[in-house]
């Protein structure tokens, strides 16, 4: 577990307190941010914060990595861009401060499902964020964690804040029951052996897992994009060379990804605003 002592425990409280006066903008590196201080609670989630260039209040998103961990490089992968574009974003450490390395060989821990509404309490409070315009934006079991976030339940009701949309890169969809109170975008690869497109596919045409339809009026539609010959982990070039993972094919495709980021900025635009283009 992550521990913050003497003056690393003052510095990063600072900073965390500071919030996007101290944010990296632009190309610069992201600051670190702590959202509680561990006096508040024990296990304060800490991420990746930048806020992009010209004036704000800005709209925002909460980026969500996946089972393995690796926040940094989901920051550098798409916080960089999407702050680029025009968007606060935070890259949610959800392992570091639980002491967890990953979390592939069952569900997503439990202590873990309300961390997209404390990225998004610690946003609505930052003085440079719209807190009217914030996504959550998940991949694999973040992914997951979007979803869940917004589907109608006790999580996104009792939740005094409120995302205004949710993507979801390669999510686990069968357990999700569909209906959404916000624009919801599903991204998956066709060839996808660990969240199989079809079952997101059954989620979006308002079908349970038994095959019975539901309301067409209950919630918002999700749209959902299928990318031909795409695997697990599509938009990772870590993975041009094809690996392995729990007896699963994760693969980089780089037309589905550049496809993704078309796919994303156009959502987000179309949801909570921003740049049109990206720079």
């Amino acid at each position: 577990m992550t521990n913050f002592t003497g003056l690393a425990t003052l510095s990063a409280l600072l900073i965390g307190s500071a919030g996007l006066c101290c944010a990296a903008r632009g190309g610069q590196p992201p600051a670190f941010v702590e959202f509680e201080s561990p006096l508040a609670n024990a296990q304060p989630l800490q991420g990746y914060l930048r806020t992009p260039d010209g004036p704000g209040p800005s709209p925002a998103v909460v980026l969500l990595h996946g089972c393995g961990g690796f926040f940094k490089q989901l920051d550098e992968r798409w916080g960089k861009r999407l702050a680029a574009w025009g968007y606060v974003t935070l890259t949610v450490d959800r392992f570091g401060p639980r002491g967890i390395s990953s979390a592939c060989t069952g569900s997503a821990p439990a202590a873990t499902v309300h961390d997209a509404y404390r990225a998004l309490s610690y946003l609505a409070r930052q003085s440079a964020v719209d807190p009217g315009r914030v996504a959550v934006v998940g991949f694999s079991q973040g992914a997951w964690l979007a979803l869940l976030s917004v589907e109608r339940g006790a999580i996104e009701h009792n939740a005094a804040e409120k995302f205004r949309a949710a993507v979801a890169f390669y999510p686990p969809c069968l357990s999700i029951k569909g209906d959404m109170t916000v624009p919801t975008l599903i991204m998956v690869g066709e060839l996808d052996d660990w969240t199989p497109a079809k079952e997101c596919r059954t989620l979006a045409e308002g079908r349970d897992d038994y095959g019975i339809s539901r309301q067409n009026s209950a919630g918002h539609p999700i749209e959902l994009i299928v990318y031909p010959g795409a695997y697990h982990g599509f938009d990772v070039p870590h993975y041009s060379t094809p690996v392995q993972m729990l007896g699963h094919h994760l693969e980089f495709n780089e037309v589905a990804r550049d496809q993704s980021i078309d796919a994303l900025r156009k959502f987000l635009y179309a949801t909570i605003g921003g740049q049109e283009r990206s720079q």
